[in-house]
């Protein structure tokens, strides 16, 4: 028999000890910054996308949901503006629709028109009527009034919304089928109503 070497032999089935992949102190390597653009795409492309339903009543962007008595929004600027203008709201609206209007009033606005103080209180007086409707917010506690405004007409093609902030009135003209009413030379003017609507 032959002499062993010693310190030669390997040990049956020994195994190196290796950390676990998920072990906390080991760090992920950071992204090549010229691989960043197109890592950015393919995430993008992974979300899923949703598209909103056209309602039934849209025939392309003509409305057909909106005839007499016409249902319209006003925003607080608009109460204000009316009045500085002299322009009563409810015979100017009907002036400008040639038809019976019910102007309705949101809470939202409602609260921001107390917000703004004695300043305006003839405008808040003025939103009181009885004659305007009062509609409950769309979401509890969204107090901006150009949200609820964009979300209650998204939600109910039925609304011509009367406003003139700007930034309101580029959000709302993205969606389709809404006519928007502002002040224009001391009257009320009306964009994006279907022709033929009047008559």
């Amino acid at each position: 028999m032959g002499k062993q070497k010693k310190g030669k032999t390997k040990a049956f089935a020994a195994v190196k000890r290796m950390i676990s992949p998920k072990d906390a102190r080991i760090k992920k390597p950071a992204p090549n910054p010229n691989q960043l653009p197109k890592l950015e795409r393919q995430r993008k492309d992974a979300e899923v996308r949703n598209v909103a339903q056209t309602p039934a009543s849209l025939f392309f962007s003509h409305n057909m949901s909106l005839g007499p008595p016409y249902h319209v929004l006003i925003d607080t600027n608009f109460i204000n503006f009316s009045i500085q203008n002299k322009l009563d709201i409810m015979k100017s609206l009907m002036d400008c629709l040639y038809a019976k209007v019910v102007p309705c009033v949101t809470e939202a606005v409602m609260a921001e028109l107390e917000k703004l103080g004695p300043k305006y209180r003839v405008a808040l007086r003025l939103a009181k009527d009885p004659r305007f409707e009062r509609l409950p917010a769309m979401r509890q506690g969204n107090e901006y009034a150009d949200d609820d405004l964009v979300e209650r007409v998204t939600a109910h093609r039925i609304y011509i919304v009367a406003t003139c902030d700007r930034d309101l009135k580029r959000r709302l003209r993205k969606i389709p089928g809404v006519p928007l009413i502002s002040i224009k030379e001391r009257k009320y003017q009306v964009e994006r109503m279907p022709e033929g609507q009047f008559g």
